[in-house]
């Protein structure tokens, strides 16, 4: 050993940054299973909100259960009604959100088997309401539980999809056997 450097604990092995970079990279079955997923949140909440303005006039609702009805209504902010008439600025957060996620997916997607899901729940959901606010300049709102503000089938994904991120956040790396990252030391 040279002069300088401290010895590894037996069993630790240096893996370069670059090496452990490329095992954080979602493969093609991760970028699948996200594309699978905010589809099938995109659709969903299309159908959904597509069958709500069919069926019922803006404003008209129907008691589901004691505490939950179906409430045709328009948001033309995001949660809770902010920015309420800012279109442009709904937008462009929007968007930036969007390009957050797809960079945190192509350097991170692979942390966790539920980020995928968990990315295409936010991708799908933010997308279809971006889809709308683009085409009508609002989205449509329609689950309403009697404590809370109006949503869509879109907020729920991406209420679920914070809580996955979160959740594979805080669980870590999934990988077991592999070597700790070992930062080089100074000499």
């Amino acid at each position: 050993m040279s002069a300088g450097r401290e010895a590894l604990p037996t069993g630790t092995r240096t893996v370069p940054l670059h090496v452990r970079a490329d095992r954080m990279r979602p493969g093609s079955a991760g970028w699948t299973g996200l594309t699978v997923v905010a589809t099938a949140a995109i659709v969903a909440d299309q159908v959904t909100k597509s069958a709500i303005s069919s069926s019922l006039k803006l404003g008209e609702s129907v008691d589901v259960a004691p505490t939950l009805s179906l409430w045709h209504v328009r948001n033309d902010g995001i949660a809770f009604g902010i920015f309420t008439r800012r279109l442009p600025v709904v937008i462009g957060l929007t968007a930036l959100a969007l390009i957050w996620m797809l960079t945190y997916f192509a350097r991170s997607g692979a942390r966790h088997r539920l980020t995928p899901v968990a990315i295409g729940l936010l991708l799908g959901g933010s997308v279809s309401n971006l889809l709308d606010r683009i085409r009508n300049g609002y989205v449509t709102d329609f689950i309403y539980l009697h404590w809370f503000s109006a949503f869509n089938a879109a907020d729920s994904f991406i209420v679920v999809g914070v809580g996955l991120l979160l959740y594979s956040l805080f669980r870590g790396d999934e990988r077991e056997g592999e070597a700790p990252l070992e930062l080089p030391r100074p000499r």
